[in-house]
């Protein structure tokens, strides 16, 4: 791994436009455009934005204006540049900026750190068709990471991305083979450093990011509350936090879908002010094997993540939402987000300088 990676992060309408063409478009022709090493748009199921106005799968409004997630990765020079042009672009929405190291082609040197307790969230980016062994990579994958003893593992798949800089977007007729598809996990620095070299091993030139976390609940135990983090660090600079929260589609509470119940409370709550679920296709957590959609099963479960990003003061009071609604399942990890911008109708606060701040 050479240089600093950054990864940006993009969450907005599937129904935006930039230009007189639909702002996601623009945003992946962007990323192909300046080649990043690899990207991916991800559809939502539910989520709000600032106007609290609810998106969901449940209503006709999904099929108008469904959340929508680009990420990018690449050297902190190729995404400082592509700023810019992100910047002319204009769009709404929040928009985050994250420190990622990468390994590609040297993934069995990367070095990680390993004190006690340190987590680390793991992303291996493949093509949604790619095989392992002959089966679907992700289920290899997911096989793999179970059996080293990773906490959990969620599979995501895009609708269009990049993939070593060249643009990979989801076609009606075709078999999609390279279009993009994620896998994250969440494990010890330690764990992550064993199982690298076996990933080496299984895939074909594997693209990996690799991010401390930490982790705060598995399985429904409580292990610790997010990172006790300033609102600014020594110049100034805004810090805010994220939540992931993993569970299933079929974890309940209170008869209804944990996620839902999340996205619905968190709507509710004077002190949220957004929130997205990602419904995956395959995946697991702590002890219970790896599983997706069947053609014949009374329910789905599938894996679900919903992601919160807010300031610290406002993370540490929807965490309580989140712990009550994970009591029974549910891997809920926080990291620190050191640059956001959020751009709505009247607003423009925050920036894309990165705050520093060891935690």
């Amino acid at each position: 791994m050479k240089g600093e990676y950054l990864k940006l992060t993009a969450y907005f309408g599937e129904r935006q436009r930039a230009g007189g063409r639909l702002y996601a478009d623009a945003l992946l022709d962007l990323f192909g455009d300046h080649e990043l090493v690899t990207s991916i748009l991800l559809r939502g199921m539910a989520g709000f934005g600032l106007r609290h106005h609810l998106r969901t799968d449940q209503s006709l409004s999904m099929s108008q204006d469904p959340p929508l997630v680009a990420i990018g990765v690449d050297t902190a020079d190729r995404i400082q540049d592509l700023l810019g042009d992100l910047t002319r672009l204009g769009g709404r929405g929040l928009f985050t900026l994250e420190r990622a190291r990468l390994a590609s082609d040297a993934i069995a040197n990367l070095a990680l750190p390993t004190e006690h307790g340190a987590a680390t969230k793991l992303t291996i980016y493949l093509g949604r068709q790619q095989k392992a062994h002959r089966v679907p990579a992700f289920v290899a994958v997911c096989g793999l990471l179970h059996r080293s003893g990773i906490a959990g593992a969620s599979v995501l798949v895009g609708v269009d991305g990049t993939a070593r800089g060249q643009r990979q977007r989801a076609q009606f007729f075709g078999g999609n083979n390279d279009v993009p598809a994620m896998v994250i996990a969440v494990a010890t620095g330690e764990r992550v450093l064993a199982v690298l070299p076996q990933l080496a091993a299984l895939l074909e030139r594997p693209l990996i990011t690799v991010e401390r976390v930490r982790v705060c609940k598995r399985d429904g135990e409580l292990l610790a509350r997010p990172h006790l983090l300033p609102a600014a660090d020594d110049q100034g600079l805004g810090i805010w936090q994220k939540l992931m929260v993993h569970t299933s589609e079929a974890a309940l509470y209170h008869g209804e879908p944990v996620h839902r119940a999340l996205v619905r409370r968190l709507r509710q709550s004077p002190d949220a002010r957004g929130a997205t679920a990602l419904r995956g296709t395959w995946g697991f957590h702590g002890a219970h094997a790896p599983h997706g959609d069947k053609l014949v099963q009374l329910g789905r479960r599938v894996p679900v993540v919903t992601i919160v990003i807010d300031t610290p003061d406002r993370v540490a009071r929807c965490f309580d939402v989140v712990d009550e609604l994970t009591r029974q399942r549910g891997l809920v990890t926080s990291e620190m987000v050191p640059a956001v911008l959020t751009v709505g109708e009247d607003l423009r606060a925050g920036g894309f300088r990165l705050a520093q701040h060891e935690f």
